[in-house]
């Protein structure tokens, strides 16, 4: 590719919209612009990067067996219908009508359709396994879309589905798409994890992100340094920081917290640590009728110790609260606990409620805790002695650094991290929701046993991007950069000799595979030079006049911190060295 023949169009600014640095360079780049909130072009410097990351996931899915196809963006409601999905997928799921008032969905996933494919096409155990896939355009109308690439309502996505006859046999798939997994985020170039995860509303047991190691991540990543152990921090295991519950030796009194309905003021006032305090936070579920009437509320109280905060998602996997639930209204704590909010505890309720305690805090003693009256805590308070043993203890809270690792090897740590894949085992939660069957070997139906797989391509884009940068711009990993050699001739229209090296160097690079562009703009070089840092080229060759009569080229690493200079002669072997080490 020659430079003159290519679009380019870098910016010195960042549209002032613009959030996080993979946004800002992107935009600056020229490899994205804004066409409405949360829906870019794709420019072609940016689709460059683009189709290697989904040759990269060709490939390896290709080579693990995996079957491409592509289903339509523009789905029938029927299908979500039979799943019940067209409900409960909110807002999030955009829907429209033809011109026959017929209700259609834009596609954020495809469960519904390959089912559908698979209930029809497979009809014996002799066809199974089969994992279909495709890379297909995504919507998801995203209430802030933000963040560019990295939270767009458009975007590009592979996904994936196994069909097995048996859960060993959908393990299997499982593993071997995990493993399919970790070989193309190696080839991408880039510092991942691999974490055990929530379902969420997907569905399913069995479940694993893929994080793309990087500060500015959402997601927190919690793993042990010293074993193999690593889970999303929605998931991370939060043992009990205490060894078991010692004797009470304090008494309990009522002490004056005037005005302190925070945990931190309240230990601060007592002259007391955090951790010796319990945080109080109450919930509520409600039991239906037919009609979808409210006929009975359950009052929750989960407790948690004072230095801790509670992990919404565990709490959602305590018995009882399973189905769903919400924050209490102020209403219901005035009537369970006679006091408003700050001042909450499990002793001298009004009504009754379900207590449900933090493993930590269940081996708690002496501790502190509201009184249900305002502007007054306990202190002291031990269990069995003060207030009957906790219905349910559980993990209900977020792990902190440091904390012990649940398999014993160690201690734990946090990082960021940015989700770019997730593979889940989904079971028969599609397949009995659309009967899909197929015949076992002893005649009868079954229903398949399913698992999906997902990749956010474009979204790794961004991800490389907030991992791989600097105050110049890009430094992309080789695998995924739009060109991986830049060839700057300086001076172009002014020198035959210039001209002669850069086109001669140029073909020998094409020639031996090599995704170079020939910068052919007679640009002068601190201009060329910058767009090129801008946009993060891995590997740049300088050819000037002034070198070429001293027998030399320069050559320059996105990474490294000043030029080397070598014989044209060498130039072409250097090169091909390091865009393939």
């Amino acid at each position: 590719m020659r430079a003159s023949q290519f679009h380019i169009s870098t910016l010195k600014e960042a549209p002032s919209d613009a959030e996080v640095i993979s946004q800002k360079l992107m935009l600056r780049a020229g490899m994205i612009r804004k066409v409405a909130a949360g829906i870019y072009n794709y420019m072609p410097m940016g689709l460059r990067s683009i189709r290697k990351v989904e040759a990269i996931i060709r490939e390896e899915l290709n080579r693990a067996g995996a079957i491409e196809l592509v289903m339509p963006l523009v789905q029938p409601a029927e299908l979500w219908q039979e799943t019940g999905r067209w409900d409960k997928m909110g807002p999030e799921l955009l829907r429209l009508k033809d011109r026959h008032e017929r209700d259609f969905a834009l596609q954020p996933t495809s469960e519904e359709v390959v089912t559908d494919i698979a209930r029809q096409e497979l009809k014996s155990y002799r066809q199974l396994p089969k994992n279909f896939y495709q890379i297909q355009t995504k919507f998801r109308d995203e209430r802030r879309p933000r963040f560019g690439v990295m939270r767009g309502r458009e975007f590009v996505m592979k996904d994936g589905y196994s069909f097995d006859r048996d859960e060993a046999a959908a393990g299997v798939s499982y593993d071997r798409m995990y493993a399919a997994y970790g070989r193309i985020f190696e080839r991408l170039g880039l510092t991942y994890r691999a974490v055990a995860a929530d379902t969420g509303a997907i569905g399913g047991d069995r479940s694993h992100e893929f994080q793309v190691i990087a500060d500015t991540g959402e997601d927190a990543l919690v793993y042990c340094p010293t074993s193999d152990y690593a889970a999303n921090i929605e998931l991370a295991e939060a043992v009990s920081l205490l060894p078991g519950r010692v004797s009470p030796t304090a008494a309990l009194e009522k002490a004056p917290t005037p005005g302190k309905e925070r945990c931190e003021d309240v230990a601060e006032l007592l002259g007391l640590p955090l951790a010796q305090t319990v945080k109080s936070l109450v919930l509520a579920t409600e039991e239906t009728d037919e009609a979808g009437r409210v006929v009975k509320t359950t009052v929750w109280l989960l407790l948690v110790r004072g230095d801790h905060e509670l992990n919404e998602v565990k709490a959602g996997k305590v018995e009882g609260l399973k189905a769903g639930f919400r924050f209490a209204t102020e209403a219901e704590i005035l009537e369970h606990f006679g006091c408003k909010p700050g001042y909450l505890g499990p002793i001298g309720l009004k009504k009754p409620v379900r207590i449900v305690a933090d493993r930590t805090v269940a081996d708690m003693g002496n501790f502190v805790c509201g009184a249900n009256e305002a502007d007054f805590h306990y202190t002291g308070v031990n269990w069995g002695r003060d207030l009957p043993e906790p219905e349910l203890v559980a993990d209900l809270r977020n792990v902190v650094e440091g904390d012990p690792s649940p398999d014993g090897k160690g201690v734990l740590a946090i990082q960021r991290g940015i989700e770019v894949g997730h593979v889940f085992y989904l079971g028969t939660k599609y397949s009995k929701a659309m009967n899909a069957t197929f015949l076992a070997e002893d005649g009868k139906p079954r229903h398949f046993e399913m698992g999906c797989y997902g990749i956010g391509v474009t979204r790794i884009v961004g991800a490389a991007i907030e991992q791989n940068n600097d105050e110049r711009g890009i430094i992309w990993p080789n695998a995924i950069a739009p060109f991986e050699v830049v060839l700057c001739p300086v001076g172009w229209s002014k020198s035959e000799a210039v001209r002669a090296e850069a086109e001669k160097l140029y073909e020998a690079l094409l020639a031996a595979g090599i995704d170079v562009i020939l910068d052919d703009r007679d640009e002068r070089p601190g201009v060329m030079f910058a767009d090129w840092e801008l946009i993060g080229v891995p590997h740049r060759v300088t050819i000037g006049d002034r070198g070429l009569k001293d027998g030399v080229v320069e050559y320059q690493g996105r990474r490294d911190a000043a030029a080397s200079k070598l014989a044209p002669a060498d130039i072409a072997a250097h090169v091909i060295a390091r865009c393939r080490g």
